[in-house]
């Protein structure tokens, strides 16, 4: 297939400011020069996010943006996506919403079944990231570290992409026959995304990487008469084409002939390990592995794909033992952009990503329940991974050694905030009588009906340190990781909407923190080693103080650690900077206006019919399952908005009221 090309083209209607201009030009003269690795160091606030657009608009190339989890994919998705709404921006993450893998603990001979739910929407979008890469040269995919999992071989997934055009002679056979390979199921009756109905001459298609239309094909005889766009609602024609590409409806698809070969290899593997086993006198893993994987083959044969298809991967590519397997990144062009945001964050993610893989298949593969082909579908290792880059650009407020050494010890720094805003004025103060002293504090920043957050280092001290500010009267609420979706965006909107002015965690670090209200952030036991009083993690906390104009920072210890020492001092350098820059432009700091999210108004009245479903007397599973069914509806409308985030946490909703 002929790949489009076209440009980026960045749509909005500001321009860079603050040291945007010179981050660009920094970052820009760095990609000319052919610096393969370089560093941002963008606090807090600075608009990291545009200076990247900037970054993939003059350079011009194929862009994979890598985010260390779905939630800060997700937000930089929707910011890219409105920046570029010319161009392709995918999203590419797991496909489960609940993943729990395969595995088997020998000690307790408890094997653990794979069980998943599959999120088709995450489906939809993986499907279009990979046909937007292959068709289109101005494509930005957004990505969490599912990009460095197996995924089958680009070639061979562009092979079965499928031209149909008015007036082409094809036979209908022919055409049902190409769907059912390219894994489309068929179904007459209510058509659902990746399936397709025939009725005489007629026959309709829910493609797979969207859910906006359907595709109806008029035949006449052997031939094409009409290709139509329907409104999958209406069943109205939208738009009437001359051509139209469909692309595979499942992530493996594999030609016939390739097919066959490939379940020949499995079964000679299949004979070569099966004898293995009973050589080693291992009888019942012997008859395991054979009754397993003759029942896959047989599915492969019939239906082109089975229940864990992906542990066949390397058959299915042709791939020798221990080849590295194919992933997202082969779809990009060879000269392509990485960003990687929070690299910090993002680098250790995916240095552990191989090993943890590794330790439980082998598991498996020891005791019959895979192959040990199995063994290569898997994620990259550090190296494979580092092998694949081409330009590579890491953003941090808090860089990591790895990227620092990578770029020489140099970076394009971009501090100066487009709002003014300063970093916050950071105190320390002994711990003698710090629950008093944090009480009288509160009570100044509550005057000024602003908040504040409080991190400890314990579960036990947080509980501890919320029920002595409760005792006093302090309006305060627990933020700790064992809450679910539903009340944590709670929590926080009630925190902004004034139901609580403070809020105590054990680690304040998540993304969604960012909350302008918060203007002081105490932070206890600030000299204690470990990661989060480490350097990084105490700028980051910091960061929490840096929205608003009134933002500062208390250190609770008895000693300036060396991390205290650092965090200070860069803290502090930043300070100056900003200070000088909005003292020369004449800016006065003003605090960010950020809207109050309606996820909390909305999480207040689902819990308030699950409290009234928990005391009914009727039918519970029946009023839940109305309840579920209408926040599916607000889900399915958020997500046809485009408004991803709130799409994902409706999501998460439902599926921890099934759960309950």
């Amino acid at each position: 297939m002929i790949k489009e090309r076209r440009n980026f083209e960045l749509v909005t209607e500001y321009s860079p400011s603050g040291d945007q201009p010179r981050a660009i030009q920094g970052l820009l003269k760095g990609l000319e020069n052919k610096r393969k690795h370089q560093v941002l160091l963008g606090a807090t606030g600075t608009g990291k996010t545009f200076t990247m657009a900037n970054i993939i608009k003059n350079i011009n190339k194929q862009t994979l943006v890598l985010a260390h989890n779905k939630t800060l994919a997700m937000q930089l998705y929707i910011e890219l996506k409105e920046l570029f709404p010319n161009n392709r921006v995918e999203y590419f993450v797991s496909n489960f919403d609940f993943y729990q893998p395969e595995a088997y603990i020998p000690s307790r001979d408890l094997y653990i079944d794979k069980d998943a739910k599959r999120n088709n929407d995450l489906e939809m979008m993986r499907l279009s990231a990979k046909n937007a890469l292959i068709t289109r040269t101005d494509t930005i995919v957004v990505a969490s570290v599912a990009a460095i999992y197996a995924s089958q071989d680009p070639r061979e997934y562009g092979e079965v992409f499928f031209e149909l055009k008015v007036g082409q002679k094809i036979s209908k056979k022919e055409l049902l026959s190409f769907l059912v390979r390219t894994g489309y199921i068929r179904n007459d009756n209510a058509l659902a995304m990746g399936e397709f109905s025939a009725k005489g001459d007629i026959i309709q298609i829910a493609p797979s990487w969207t859910d906006s239309f359907n595709l109806r094909i008029s035949m006449y005889g052997d031939e094409i008469e009409a290709l139509d766009i329907m409104d999958v609602l209406n069943n109205t024609v939208k738009d009437k084409l001359r051509m139209f590409t469909i692309f595979p409806a499942a992530a493996y698809v594999t030609q016939w002939d390739k097919l066959k070969k490939a379940i020949e290899n499995i079964g000679n593997e299949l004979e070569e390990r099966v004898q293995y086993f009973l050589d080693k006198g291992k009888i019942l893993e012997a008859d395991r592995l054979a009754k397993r994987t003759k029942y896959d083959m047989e599915t492969l044969e019939e239906f082109g794909v089975c229940s864990g298809i992906e542990n066949y991967s390397a058959h299915l590519d042709f791939r020798p033992p221990g080849v590295t397997p194919f992933t997202l990144l082969d779809y990009f062009e060879k000269d392509f952009l990485t960003i990687i945001d929070e690299s910090h964050m993002m680098i250790p993610q995916v240095r552990g990503m191989f090993n943890t893989d590794r330790s439980r298949k082998e598991t498996l593969v020891e005791h019959g329940f895979r192959l040990p082909s199995a063994l290569d579908n898997r994620p990259l290792n550090f190296e494979e991974f580092v092998k694949k880059l081409n330009n590579v650009i890491y953003t941090s407020a808090t860089p990591g050694d790895y990227e620092l050494e990578l770029a020489n010890h140099e970076y394009v720094e971009q501090i100066i905030r487009p709002t003014g805003l300063i970093d916050p004025i950071i105190t320390v103060l002994p711990t003698t009588n710090q629950i008093e002293v944090i009480i009288d504090n509160i009570n100044k920043v509550v005057e000024k009906k602003q908040k504040v957050f409080i991190t400890a280092l314990t579960i036990k001290q947080s509980e501890d340190i919320t029920s002595f500010l409760q005792g006093r009267n302090i309006r305060v609420a627990y933020l700790h990781s064992e809450l679910k979706t539903l009340e944590r965006n709670e929590v926080l909107s009630d925190l902004r909407k004034g139901v609580y002015d403070v809020i105590v965690g054990v680690n304040l670090l998540r993304e969604g923190l960012d909350i302008p209200e918060v203007s002081l952030v105490c932070i206890l036991e600030a000299d204690k080693q470990g990661f989060l009083r480490n350097t990084r993690s105490l700028i980051q906390t910091v960061g929490r103080a840096a929205r608003n104009v009134d933002g500062r920072v208390i250190f609770f210890a008895n000693s300036i650690s060396q991390a205290m020492k650092e965090a200070m001092e860069e803290t502090e350098r930043r300070r100056n900077i900003q200070i000088a820059y909005n003292k020369e432009h004449n800016i006065t700091p003003k605090t960010i206006i950020k809207k109050i999210s309606d996820f909390g108004i909305m999480d207040s009245k689902i819990r308030s019919e699950i409290d009234k479903i928990n005391k009914s007397k009727k039918d519970k599973a029946k009023q839940k399952e109305k309840l579920i069914e209408g926040i599916r509806k607000e889900m399915l409308q958020a997500a046809k908005e485009q408004n991803y985030e709130k799409a994902a946490e409706l999501r998460d909703i439902i599926l921890e009221i099934q759960s309950d």
